[in-house]
């Protein structure tokens, strides 16, 4: 896996293949369209969305991502990487931080460290049953919420 920011919003996903071709997503610098196939999938759904025109995009570039400022993405790989339980716990996390940011109760990068916290005050298990995970989010979105005090 490999994360670049895109700054131009054109290209919403990639995939490269084991044969190192790669098949991107791409459309104008809105989330309708992504959000319209991803909840229409395998169908495509026919809309008036305004058309990309190819002669006006100039550049398409890639940037690393600064991790320092948006932790989010190197907390996502730990999870990720780690397994177990964490990814459950993250994404617990996230959805009581991004529901107070929503409602001006925390900062934009607040977010961040809600869900680290969480992160590291929710015990981790290697090989969770379901029972576990759904102790798990409860108890991620306890902590992130007494954290916030929601």
């Amino acid at each position: 896996m490999q994360v670049v920011i895109h700054p131009q919003s054109i290209i919403h996903s990639m995939v490269q293949f084991e044969d190192g071709s790669v098949k991107a997503q791409m459309g104008l610098p809105d989330m309708k369209l992504p959000i319209q196939y991803a909840l229409a999938f395998p169908q495509r759904i026919k809309n008036d969305f305004p058309r990309m025109d190819f002669k006006k995009i100039t550049t398409l570039s890639f940037e690393e991502p600064d991790v320092k400022t948006f932790r989010n993405l190197a907390l996502a790989e730990e999870a990720l990487n780690k397994a177990g339980n964490l990814p459950c716990i993250m994404n617990a996390a996230n959805e009581i931080a991004v529901f107070a940011f929503l409602r001006n109760r925390i900062n934009f990068l607040d977010m961040t460290d809600v869900i680290e916290k969480a992160m590291n005050a929710v015990p981790f298990i290697e090989k969770p049953t379901l029972e576990e995970y759904f102790e798990s989010d409860g108890e991620a979105r306890n902590f992130a919420a007494d954290l916030i005090k929601l």
